[in-house]
């Protein structure tokens, strides 16, 4: 092994992925920066996962391949690769998304611009589907230059949806900071700890790519047991007590009292996750409500200006 350390280690966990793996390593190979390396860890993989990887490794040095004898699931496989890693800067790449070949040198860019606070630079991304068609244009925008951790704790709980941002560059010492991949909507509390221990930057442009399809884990783990195993196979029989939701905000809360802020912020933290998530959450439930009688009063309105106007030959 190199024994040079890369400026960025990229840490792919993959899990019978032969459908969307070969699109996956071939963007990560393409970038026009190339001073990584990439660490993959093959969870057991039963169908031609394996084959793929080594035929990739042996062709390119850059790639560290290791296969687990057994599924340690994909929380303990996701965090594997970070503790595999040696570089200041690091990134975690899914098996069926793809980068555009300028991600890696762009996030680079602003690190090297940015404050030493700043845990994570990522770009806009486009959701696709299993041809890699674009659906939509994902809404997370959670850049947040504030030093407030309150402020930025607030935005990513409020705008993240589809947790692309997680897959941009993170500072290593910041994600050291955190509890790391958990096994309750871990991509979003991973997010909300990261915003904790920095700012967030967002490049405008879009560079990558996260793909949806009938095959993804969250699809066919339909239930929160099965999710559940899907994340820990140990946690299998666990009891499951709270709703999902007050689940994912125990976390939330969980994952401030881990941080070393000091307690008055930490204080400021716990109250803003109550209010921004019921608040999201009433926003979302009232919406349909909202817009029926948005248009009501539309109607109402040109109504009256119809009949208040005069009529012309």
């Amino acid at each position: 092994m190199d024994s040079r350390i890369p400026r960025i280690s990229v840490g792919l966990p993959v899990y019978n992925g032969e459908a969307y793996l070969p699109a996956a390593l071939t963007s990560l190979l393409k970038q026009d920066y190339g001073d990584f390396e990439l660490i993959v860890s093959d969870n057991a993989s039963t169908d031609g996962t394996e084959a793929i990887c080594r035929d990739f490794a042996a062709k390119d040095p850059r790639i560290r391949y290791s296969r687990n004898e057994t599924n340690i699931g994909a929380a303990r496989n996701y965090n594997r690769v970070f503790e595999l890693s040696r570089s200041q800067l690091f990134k975690w790449a899914s098996h069926d998304d793809e980068c555009h070949p300028s991600l890696l040198r762009r996030c680079v860019e602003v690190f090297d611009t940015a404050p030493p606070s700043t845990a994570l630079v990522y770009s806009r991304a486009e959701i696709i589907d299993e041809n890699g068609a674009v659906k939509m244009i994902s809404p997370d925008s959670l850049g947040c230059p504030s030093s407030s951790p309150v402020k930025r704790l607030a935005k990513v709980v409020y705008r993240s949806w589809y947790a692309h941002p997680l897959w941009g560059v993170i500072r290593s010492e910041a994600l050291r900071g955190t509890r790391l991949m958990g096994c309750l909507e871990a991509d979003h509390v991973l997010l909300a700890e990261l915003s904790l221990q920095g700012q967030l930057v967002e490049i405008p442009e879009i560079l990558y790519k996260l793909r949806r399809h009938s095959r993804s884990a969250m699809v066919i783990n339909r239930s929160a047991r099965e999710l559940l195993a899907w994340h820990d196979p140990s946690r299998a029989r666990d009891r499951i007590v709270l709703p999902h939701w007050e689940g994912v905000y125990l976390e939330y809360l969980r994952g401030i009292r881990h941080t070393s802020l000091p307690s008055f912020t930490k204080l400021l933290c716990y109250g803003t996750i109550p209010t921004v998530c019921y608040w999201r959450r009433f926003l979302k439930w009232s919406g349909p409500l909202r817009a029926r009688m948005g248009l009501s009063r539309m109607a109402r309105r040109q109504a009256k200006e119809g009949v208040s106007q005069p009529h012309h030959a």
